[in-house]
């Protein structure tokens, strides 16, 4: 019971962070929207920063699921395991289940940089993603004059890229099309379509 009322409670930071950010979150709100006590919900989280970093590795337990899931098939194309990965990421942000990302210099940040089972989950998630942005790099798929880490900061980018819900909020296109546009400017670029067979003509001379 109290393990079920945990995860409530994460869910609900989870959503509440997605939506409003971590300033705007309250723990007045998430104990609201879970529909118990403040001081019971402080049984479980000490601070509202317990709270945003549980819902911060709930987030990255739940990508090395699907990066172990895209995994499992030994024989796949790297780049296509990455464009499914951020696909994924960009379907959760859409389905409002994607808390932002913590701002430089923000309390956040801080407490996160010193809590050891978030930074171990997120190494190794960049770890992971690290191995198909090397093989991506090796076989030519993916620019190897681009760092990797520029690479891997550009994916976890588009779990937090404002456009998505721009897009969404225009009512012109829907979720698939809005992942599929932007999965596109992040993996072929703006270039038109010859001009872009012209460039890979020139990388692979």
């Amino acid at each position: 019971m109290l393990l079920a009322r945990e995860e409530a409670i994460v869910a609900a930071v989870n959503r509440l962070l997605a939506e409003k950010g971590f300033d705007a979150m309250t723990v007045d709100a998430v104990a609201a929207e879970v529909g118990i006590a403040k001081a019971s919900l402080y049984k479980h989280f000490r601070s509202k920063e317990e709270l945003a970093a549980a819902a911060m590795i709930r987030v990255l337990d739940r990508a090395l699921a699907q990066i172990d899931l895209l995994g499992a098939d030994a024989g796949a194309d790297p780049v296509a395991q990455l464009r499914a990965m951020t696909r994924w990421t960009m379907q959760l942000q859409l389905a409002g289940e994607m808390p932002s990302l913590p701002a430089q210099n923000s309390a956040l940040r801080t407490a996160l940089t010193s809590n050891k089972v978030y930074l171990d989950r997120l190494m190794l998630v960049s770890e992971r993603l690290g191995e198909w942005i090397r093989a991506g790099q090796l076989s030519g798929r993916l620019d190897p004059g681009v760092p990797p880490e520029v690479v891997l900061y550009t994916m976890f980018a588009r779990a937090c890229d404002p456009v998505l819900n721009i897009l969404k909020a225009s009512a012109n296109f829907s979720d698939e099309q809005i992942v599929e546009i932007l999965l596109s400017t992040c993996f072929d670029g703006l270039h038109g379509r010859s001009q872009a067979n012209a460039v890979r003509a020139i990388r692979a001379s």
